[in-house]
């Protein structure tokens, strides 16, 4: 019954996300400036949404929880740095990036510097994002699922077999919303995934606290911050998969 209740809620969710992705986004990817701008025609929430969620992966969700709880919660250095990052952006490089009427990266490169130089930062991105981000990023997001469904069980495949099916599935629709929506969808479709990413992000830490507590949130929050209070150091040490000097010379909002 947890199981059936789980899919529906979750095919429901996308569901509708999905449907409201293209509702918006209907007509607009006629151009390159649809495509890659979502037409100009995104607010500022939707802006906002798709910034965040871009950088919020299962990378964060998995791997960044799995450090607090296994150190501390200072790994929390490589994200909560990050929105220095986003108003040197957004005050100083956006202007510029967008007063020279840019619709893509490799655009303003080639603008800036020649050919050359575009086709080797394309090569890069090609090879950073195709060989180093999206892989980690699908297999641990199948993990997650794995965690949460029985795949195994419920098809009658090998562990293995689960890890390729549920990353094919999480990369086409990937490539659905992509493809056939453009900016606009992404950053529409990121946005109410981060609703619910918000809503749950809340819910995970409250319901553990009042687990821990027998039932009682002040209590969970009382046994952690007086039988683990080294689980809620922030700076660490320099022994710590983060070490506290590094977030000052490095940052991975790109």
């Amino acid at each position: 019954m947890y199981i059936a209740f789980t899919l529906i809620s979750c095919a429901f969710f996308i569901g509708i996300v999905a449907w409201y992705s293209y509702y918006k986004t209907k007509n607009t990817v006629s151009s390159s400036g649809g495509f890659f701008l979502g037409g100009r025609g995104l607010t500022g929430g939707f802006i906002a949404g798709a910034l965040i969620l871009t950088n919020l992966s299962a990378e964060q969700l998995i791997g960044l929880n799995g450090q607090g709880y296994q150190n501390n919660l200072s790994s929390m250095g490589w994200e909560v740095t990050a929105g220095f990052s986003v108003i040197i952006l957004a005050t100083i490089l956006l202007p510029k990036y967008l007063g020279g009427a840019f619709t893509t990266l490799p655009e303003f490169i080639n603008n800036r510097f020649d050919k050359q130089t575009r086709l080797l930062i394309v090569l890069l991105f090609m090879v950073g994002y195709g060989f180093i981000t999206i892989p980690s990023v699908l297999y641990s997001g199948s993990l997650a699922v794995l965690q949460i469904f029985d795949i195994p069980n419920m098809f009658h495949i090998t562990y293995e077999q689960s890890i390729w099916v549920i990353v094919w599935v999480i990369g086409i629709i990937g490539m659905l919303y992509a493809i056939l929506g453009g900016l606009k969808a992404i950053a529409i479709s990121d946005t109410l995934n981060g609703i619910g990413l918000l809503i749950v992000g809340v819910l995970v830490p409250i319901l553990g606290f009042i687990a821990l507590g027998n039932g009682s949130l002040l209590e969970g929050m009382k046994t952690v911050a007086t039988d683990h209070p080294e689980k809620l150091n922030a700076i660490g040490s320099n022994k710590d998969d983060v070490p506290f000097g590094s977030i000052f010379y490095r940052n991975d909002i790109c």
